[in-house]
């Protein structure tokens, strides 16, 4: 089966990513390798005290969400614009097709794909009418 839209939501330990079409959804998940534990530092100190990028568990989504035409990027937290700093830098045609970055804090998987879904949905009226978005809120 062929998905072309695809949600990745993630954290520092995990992404649940869903590819979907009208008619079907495929939910994966994958768990990140890092051994550190997450940091919350509010003063502004040598390294800041972030944890580096976990480059393995990016290119591992990376290669899940590949064949997809549009993706989408939420979570709770910092990672997900550190994914789109990483696909940024390595993946530059992964990169053009995240077509949004939005703070979703920790959805069931109903509701993470019913947010795709609507997403989606007003982009694409957008996209092909920008009168439509309006005649439809």
């Amino acid at each position: 089966m062929h998905y072309n839209h695809v949600i990745v939501w993630l954290d520092h330990v995990s992404a649940q990513i869903i590819h979907f079409n009208p008619e079907q959804s495929e939910l994966r998940v994958i768990k990140s390798h890092s051994l550190q534990p997450h940091l919350h530092i509010k003063s502004a100190s040598i390294g800041e005290g972030n944890a580096p990028e976990n480059r393995r568990y990016f290119a591992d989504i990376a290669s899940d969400i590949e064949s997809a035409l549009e993706i989408v990027l939420v979570g709770p937290s910092n990672e997900k614009h550190e994914l789109m700093h990483y696909l940024t830098k390595h993946d530059h045609e992964l990169a053009a097709k995240v077509v949004g970055v939005e703070v979703v804090d920790h959805p069931t998987d109903g509701q993470l794909l019913a947010y795709a879904r609507h997403y989606f949905e007003k982009a694409d009226l957008m996209r092909s009418d920008p009168m439509a978005a309006l005649r439809h809120a």
